[in-house]
């Protein structure tokens, strides 16, 4: 079964009442391709897979950062560091 916006070339695009009626098609189509779903013609929301929306959010620690740091090219690396002029606050802690 085909949606019939589909046909029209705007392949995980669905009008709110459509993704309403056919929100379990809507979530399984999502796990493949991420899904919009349009308010008076205009895109609202785009719905994703979860594990896309975690990678996208995920926390950012630094730590594949310094993984790279530490692999054996990267000491070969030469940094030109330019020091930087700025005031520095003391705050209480």
């Amino acid at each position: 079964m085909t949606h019939v916006l589909e046909k029209k070339g705007l392949r995980g695009r669905w009008k709110l009442s459509d993704a309403k009626a056919k929100f379990s098609e809507v979530v399984k189509r999502a796990q493949d391709h991420p899904q919009r779903v349009t308010v008076d013609g205009q895109d609202a929301v785009v719905i994703v897979a979860a594990s896309i929306y975690d990678k996208e959010h995920a926390h950012r620690t630094g730590a594949e950062l310094v993984t790279a740091f530490q692999h054996p090219v990267a000491a070969e690396l030469d940094f030109d560091r330019q020091p930087i002029a700025a005031s520095v606050r003391v705050i209480d802690l």
